[in-house]
């Protein structure tokens, strides 16, 4: 394999590794970090490539583990989601930027709140629009548990944010 065509094959999937391990170990340079031990450890085995049957999926999950290993090791807490998640309207008036501000960094608070698992499970579904055959792939979990999972995260996160927004608390 050529440089070019590793180049080629990884450059869309870097956006994504760094998305993802930012929001496991909540830090860009270490997230740099991770994605860039990654491209390293996957041109060092280019040649066994053809072995992986989605190699997406192959690193995302070495991502995951990757970035697991160094918030062990760090104890990181999460990204803000603010900072992950780009506004889809720039029309919005003045008003409505600052309550959806609010509101991203109300999920935010509340996503930290979840067990590791439902974070990621969530993290990968509603962030990176991952299938959920790929999500069990990358954590290892069956396709149950990812539906369990993304179920009571999404819950938890709806009731807590309809109460904060009920009583402004």
């Amino acid at each position: 394999m050529t440089l070019k065509e590793f180049t080629y094959q990884l450059v869309g999937l870097k956006d994504k590794l760094f998305r993802f391990s930012t929001r496991i170990v909540g830090d860009k340079e270490l997230a740099e970090d991770v994605v860039q031990d990654v491209v390293v450890k996957m041109w060092d085995n280019r040649e066994n490539r053809h072995q992986y049957q989605n190699l997406e999926s192959y690193c995302m999950q070495m991502t995951k583990n990757l970035s697991i290993d160094k918030k062990r090791s760090k104890n990181y807490q999460n990204l803000s989601l603010d900072q992950v998640v780009e506004s889809a309207e720039d029309k919005n008036t003045p008003y409505h930027q600052v309550a959806q501000k609010d509101t991203i960094q109300h999920i935010h608070q509340l996503m930290a709140q979840l067990s590791e698992k439902q974070r990621m499970v969530m993290q990968l579904r509603d962030i990176e629009e991952m299938e959920y055959n790929e999500i069990a792939t990358i954590l290892d979990i069956s396709l149950d548990q990812v539906k369990v999972n993304l179920f009571r995260a999404r819950k938890t996160i709806r009731e807590q944010l309809l109460n904060i927004e009920s009583y402004g608390l």
